[in-house]
């Protein structure tokens, strides 16, 4: 892991932080119950065995 060999001011550590940016669920359109419904890659199986609520998307 790479250690820091200088201390970094607190504008610049902020700095650095501000600048990332999470990225949104890429969606996968998914027909359930004859309802064609836009969810998460990570949620298609629990809405497909009825897990979940897909209303709620």
């Amino acid at each position: 892991m790479a250690t820091p060999k200088f201390k970094k001011s607190r504008a610049n550590t902020r700095m650095r932080r501000s600048q990332w940016k999470a990225d949104n669920a890429a969606l996968q359109t998914v027909k359930i119950d004859g309802q064609e419904v836009r969810i998460p890659r990570r949620l298609v199986k629990a809405a497909q065995a009825g897990l979940i609520d897909v209303e709620q998307f």
